[in-house]
C-alpha cells in the first residue's frame, strides 16, 4: 500500500450520517479503523485527508485513535482553501477546528478563500502529488460528491502507478456484519 495515504469518499449528508450515536457511524469507524490498521502494517506512514464532514473527517479522528498503538503513524488535514468550512454551522465549525488541533499537520492548499471550481481541481492535483495511493469510501453505482476524486484517481491512473483502494457498500455491509458479530462476542471498540 501507499505510504502516504489519501483518504476521502462520501460527505455525512451522502451517507444520511447526522450523529456519531447512529449504528451507521459506528460501522463506517469500525470499517475505516480496519483499513487504517492494515494500512498501518503494509507500510503506510501518513494519512493524509481532508476537512470534510464525513469519510474525511472520520478517516483522521480514526487515525488518531490509532496513535497509541501506531506512534510512527502521521495525520494531515488538507483544506482545499484558506478559511475552509467558515460557511458551516457553528457545531461542524468546531468538529473541524478540533480535529485540526489534533492533527499533526494542517494546512490549506490554496491560501486564498474559496473563487472558483479550479481551486478544488488543485487540489485533487496536490493530493495525488502529494500521495502514494488513495483509499476511497465510494460506490460507483451510487454517485456523491467523491465521483469528482474517482474521476481524477482514474485519469491520474492512466500515466502514473498509483493505487486505490475502493471500498463501496457491499463492502460496508460486510463490515457491518463483521461489527455486529463482534459486538455480540463483547467486542470493545474503545
Amino acid at each position: 500500500m501507499a505510504q502516504r495515504l489519501w483518504i476521502t469518499g462520501y460527505r455525512s449528508y451522502e451517507l444520511g450520517l447526522f450523529s456519531e450515536t447512529e449504528p451507521k457511524y459506528q460501522v463506517i469507524d469500525y470499517a475505516l479503523t480496519k483499513l487504517i490498521t492494515q494500512a498501518i502494517e503494509d507500510g503506510t506512514t501518513w494519512v493524509i485527508t481532508g476537512g470534510q464532514l464525513g469519510i474525511e473527517q472520520m478517516a483522521a479522528k480514526a487515525a488518531i485513535s490509532l496513535k497509541p498503538d501506531y506512534p510512527e503513524l502521521n495525520v494531515a488535514l488538507m483544506m482545499p482553501f484558506a478559511h475552509f468550512g467558515n460557511q458551516w454551522k457553528p457545531d461542524n465549525q468546531e468538529k473541524l477546528a478540533d480535529l485540526k488541533e489534533q492533527v499533526d499537520f494542517q494546512a490549506p492548499v490554496s491560501d486564498q478563500d474559496y473563487t472558483s471550481p479550479q481551486q478544488l481541481r488543485n487540489y485533487q492535483n496536490f493530493m495525488l502529488t502529494h500521495t502514494d495511493g488513495a483509499l476511497l469510501v465510494y460506490d460507483v453505482d451510487n454517485e456523491g460528491k467523491s465521483r469528482y476524486d474517482y474521476d481524477a484517481i482514474m485519469h491520474w491512473q492512466e500515466n502514473h502507478t498509483y493505487p486505490l483502494q475502493l471500498v463501496d457498500f457491499d463492502q460496508l455491509q460486510e463490515y457491518s456484519y463483521e461489527f455486529q458479530e463482534n459486538s455480540k462476542k463483547g467486542f470493545n471498540l474503545d
